[in-house]
């Protein structure tokens, strides 16, 4: 009875072992490569079409690199007009231009706009969002041709008007994995002369 016992605890030891193992693939370097993953693995919240989905095994990324990591400086747009952001569909979401970001990166100068949905202020949960959309020079080959998106807080901005950005920290557009969604298109003058070697890359799609 007892070699029974010992022979179902080790059945179902390496049956729990393969299943933490097959989810390893999701994990991902950093905790935000983690929870990226975990929410496109659930069909609830993923973008991915039902296909890609069946076959996903975890977003692709270059490797984190701390170099990517810079300290930008804030310049606040004054007075700024709303406008309609082109997307990839008819609809024009309503933003402001929140401010510009100077930084230098790999040496080169860069410049990016960051800007504010209108419709986000009316929403408790993301007020505080800003919208941080750009190109590279890895755009179209490695990196989505569209641009990557990311995320930065109102508060994330410092009384001495700096703020962080980690561009191993960023995503692509809904409409990098499924052309049903309405993604804001890229001001060209969001491109930076830099490659980004960091971050989400291009989707292969199964």
């Amino acid at each position: 009875m007892n070699r029974f016992r010992l022979i179902i605890a080790i059945v179902f030891g390496t049956l729990f072992a393969c299943n933490s193992q097959g989810k390893r693939a999701l994990i991902g370097e950093t905790p935000y490569q983690q929870k990226l993953n975990a929410s496109y693995k659930d069909a609830s919240t993923s973008p991915l079409k039902s296909k890609d989905l069946k076959n996903f095994k975890g977003l692709d990324f270059f490797p984190v690199d701390s170099s990517f990591i810079v300290q930008a400086t804030f310049i606040k747009t004054e007075n700024a007009p709303t406008f309609e952001m082109a997307t990839t569909t008819n609809r024009k979401p309503l933003y402001k231009e929140y401010g510009v970001l100077q930084f230098t990166l790999k040496g080169v100068d860069c410049q990016l706009t960051i800007y504010q949905s209108q419709d986000d202020l009316r929403d408790e949960k993301y007020k505080n969002y800003l919208f941080l959309p750009f190109t590279d020079d890895t755009s179209g080959n490695e990196s989505y041709g569209g641009g990557r998106y990311m995320d930065v807080m109102t508060t994330d901005i410092t009384k001495k008007n700096t703020v962080i950005l980690n561009f191993n920290n960023t995503y692509n557009p809904y409409c990098a994995y499924n052309e049903k969604y309405s993604c804001p298109l890229t001001p060209r003058k969001n491109h930076l002369n830099v490659e980004i070697k960091a971050g989400i890359k291009n989707f292969k799609k199964y």
